[in-house]
């Protein structure tokens, strides 16, 4: 079930834009017309034409009142956004479960972070094409984020929590691919196992 005010990605290729540092390497204009976007947090400056900016954090957006400049669709799971920020939708997330879920609640996986959730809209969106993953690195021995580490009170990855993403991640490989949804990986130096890795124009070719 998808949500009535989400876009309807059904068919499409969605490129979920995360905030690894490899992301800055993926020139992301050359897919603009060609695939759909979903930027993660501060990534929506790598792509501002995206169509949904995704953020889990309620903090992250209080910090940056809302993302008014954004002019796609804004989401988060934290209801108190919303309350704040009205021009920003909310998903349901299902606390502590790490798989899809495509069930009649219309509620998302958790998976402890924005990606895992913003991959399972986008398959309720759909079903699409592909999805291609960009910035998934999934570590941190290149940095934190592609634009450094958040600054004031938000919180930045540590190792244990980043291993914890990818095992959540790996785990719905098989999970997704049961429900017919191919998902590509972007970066050529992140360290998902399960996802084939791919350059941007072989995404666009799939």
């Amino acid at each position: 079930m998808r949500p009535d005010w989400c876009p309807d990605f059904s068919g499409a290729r969605v490129l979920i834009v995360a905030s690894g540092p490899s992301a800055q390497s993926v020139p992301l204009d050359e897919a603009k017309g060609l695939s759909r976007f979903v930027a993660i947090n501060e990534s929506w400056k790598l792509c501002p034409w995206a169509d949904l900016l995704y953020a889990c954090d309620g903090a992250w957006w209080k910090a940056n009142n809302g993302v008014a400049e954004f002019g796609g669709l804004r989401v988060t799971q934290d209801q108190s956004v919303r309350v704040r920020f009205p021009n920003v939708q909310h998903v349901k997330c299902r606390r502590g479960v790490a798989r899809i879920l495509v069930d009649d609640t219309g509620e998302i996986g958790d998976g402890r972070t924005s990606l895992f959730q913003a991959l399972n809209l986008v398959v309720r969106a759909g079903p699409p094409r592909a999805i291609g993953l960009v910035g998934a690195d999934m570590r941190l021995d290149y940095g934190m984020h592609w634009h450094g580490p958040h600054r004031g009170e938000l919180n930045n990855p540590r190792e244990k929590i980043v291993l914890r993403w990818r095992e959540a991640l790996d785990g719905v490989a098989d999970q997704l691919a049961g429900l017919g949804v191919t998902v590509l990986n972007l970066s050529a130096i992140s360290t998902l196992q399960n996802y084939r890795k791919v350059t941007l124009q072989e995404f666009l070719a799939a």
